[in-house]
């Protein structure tokens, strides 16, 4: 089945979850379980606490050589998670950095068939990339491993943040920055730092580098380097996927250099996206230091309205989302709306279907 061709449909939701649902948990991407199982299962007691029942997969658990080398194992728990009844969401074990070799085994049409909650980052993006082309929400967030391992060591602004997301009835949603943040975690090899992470930061909270009044769109995108790994690929977007798109760019754990962002911007800018898109959403890039941040800021303003010509597109950097914790979950695919004279962003719809019992 292709992926779809237009991109101007409206995106099928979710039912909303409820606690004593059964999450499905699969590894699309690296054998982080086996490596580090004392984290793992860590996340797993989050999700519990949550009100969370489990399902793992026949290969959650497998060797991260066996994963690495078997691309279609991966995807066949993945294509079995969404076809079980038992299974109302699915969340990412962890992410990586091949997820892309999985998509040609993905079952597009069970996909569409069975529109699961479901939730990852980083590597998880290329699943994401496709599901939003397939007309599926589809949610950006933390992973068992990354994220809700170390639930209790962020500050209660997080736990907050899932339960009301997850379980809460709302028609609009208002983000809102957390006070403090970390870049990472503890060593993983040292079991004494299981759930601990690197020292918490005082937030500067997200810098709203341009725009005025008010935008709105469907939340699309992802981790900037996965992102690399799909273009020119059969998953690649068509260039009217972007038409009125908030496009949201996160860079991931290996600190990417400004050379580096400042290329992948530019190709942006050359395939035309930011001629389509209405807004763009940049998250704290991990690792930067103050410096660097003004840095990475000058250069999105200088290729997205100094080389293509946006000084229009609302721009807002240094937010909440991505490879430093804790993180916001983003429906892509749900529409919302950037208010640069109040500067608030939210959304303008519940993402999940009405569910019925």
């Amino acid at each position: 089945m292709p992926i779809l061709e237009k991109h101007n449909m409206m995106y099928t939701k979710p039912k909303q979850l409820k606690r004593g649902d059964t999450i499905g948990v699969v590894s699309p991407s690296w054998g982080g379980p086996a490596t580090f199982p004392h984290i793992y299962e860590n996340g797993l007691k989050a999700l519990q606490k949550l009100g969370f029942k489990i399902k793992e997969f026949s290969n959650t658990r497998a060797d991260a050589d066996v994963l690495w080398r078997n691309p279609k194992t991966r995807a066949k728990d993945l294509n079995a998670a969404f076809a079980d009844p038992e299974v109302k969401g699915i969340i990412t074990s962890i992410g990586g950095n091949d997820s892309v070799r999985i998509l040609p085994f993905l079952d597009k049409e069970l996909m569409q068939k069975n529109p699961k909650f479901f939730l990852g980052y980083s590597d998880t993006t290329t699943i994401h990339l496709l599901r939003s082309q397939l007309g599926l929400v589809t949610f950006y967030g933390p992973s068992v491993m990354a994220g809700l391992s170390q639930m209790e060591s962020l500050p209660q602004e997080f736990e907050k943040h899932v339960r009301e997301f997850l379980f809460e009835k709302f028609t609009n949603y208002e983000y809102h920055p957390y006070s403090s943040y970390c870049d990472g975690y503890s060593d993983w090899n040292n079991k004494e730092n299981t759930g601990k992470i690197n020292t918490l930061k005082k937030a500067d909270g997200w810098r709203w580098l341009q725009g005025k009044g008010v935008t709105q769109g469907e939340l699309a995108g992802g981790c900037l380097e996965v992102l690399e790994m799909v273009k020119a690929t059969d998953f690649w977007p068509p260039k009217d996927f972007w038409q009125g798109k908030i496009l949201i760019l996160e860079t991931s754990e290996t600190k990417s250099s400004l050379h580096v962002v400042d290329h992948v911007l530019r190709n942006y800018g050359a395939q035309g996206v930011y001629g389509k898109i209405a807004g763009l959403l940049f998250a704290r890039a991990r690792d930067y230091s103050d410096q660097e941040k003004k840095k990475l800021d000058e250069k999105i303003l200088s290729i997205v309205a100094g080389e293509f010509g946006r000084s229009d597109l609302p721009i807002v950097s240094n937010m909440d989302f991505g490879h430093t914790d804790p993180q916001l979950v983003l429906p892509l695919g749900a529409r919302a709306d950037i208010n640069s004279d109040q500067q608030t962003f939210r959304l303008l719809e519940s993402p999940y279907a009405i569910r019925t019992l």
